[in-house]
């Protein structure tokens, strides 16, 4: 497929969304962001990777409200570089992990999972923007089995980890987390599978960008 491709993955706790994103990646011989894009932050701002681990997908502490009035420091020096490692509050993490989305947005393609990635690059034309979705009882049997827990103890660990990624998603983007309002293309991965699904996306995008 020729010109850029730019895909954002969003995905409930369980669903393969990760597993949907990597296949579409290959797909198109293209690049996953995920997790790496703490490490590509981390090394181009210079801090430890282990401060943006602390944070990662987590809203500040201060609230929104705070966001707006500048509280909790400041990001950059005149000269460019991270002036305060005591601020690297989650505000900050979004703020350099946006611009590392953005300049990898500038320079190619990907596929990006999760991070408010959709938000980060919404006036983008080539951007297509997924969610992946599954019903209970099959969430919890895949973290059931990748976690080696009980299936209360899976769902509670869902319960759990999805609060917090709606309310890092809604935080930054004042949209909400899951709802197809906020996307382009909502998908069941256990509906059609994590084959089928990523098929779909990617002759989906084909069609979009046609």
């Amino acid at each position: 497929m020729d010109g850029k491709i730019l895909i954002t993955v969003g995905r409930q706790i369980g669903s393969g969304g990760l597993q949907v994103a990597r296949k579409v990646a290959d797909h198109f011989g293209i690049e996953l962001y995920d997790k790496n894009l703490l490490m590509i932050t981390a090394r181009e701002s210079g801090i430890a990777q282990e401060f943006f681990a602390m944070q990662d997908e987590r809203p500040s502490a201060l609230g929104r409200f705070a966001r707006f009035l500048g509280i909790g420091g400041p990001v950059y020096a005149d000269s460019g570089e991270y002036s305060d490692v005591g601020n690297l509050s989650g505000d900050n993490l979004f703020s350099l992990q946006s611009k590392v989305i953005n300049r990898i947005a500038d320079n190619g393609s990907g596929v990006f999972v999760g991070r408010c990635a959709d938000y980060v690059l919404r006036d983008r034309p080539e951007l297509f923007s997924v969610f992946i979705t599954a019903n209970e009882e099959y969430r919890i049997g895949k973290v059931m089995e990748r976690e080696n827990l009980t299936k209360e103890e899976a769902r509670r660990f869902i319960e759990s980890s999805e609060r917090k990624r709606a309310a890092y998603y809604n935080y930054y983007t004042f949209k909400k987390w899951g709802d197809s309002s906020s996307y382009n293309l909502c998908l069941d991965s256990s509906l059609f599978g994590i084959e089928s699904a990523a098929s779909l996306i990617a002759d989906l995008y084909e069609k979009f960008r046609r």
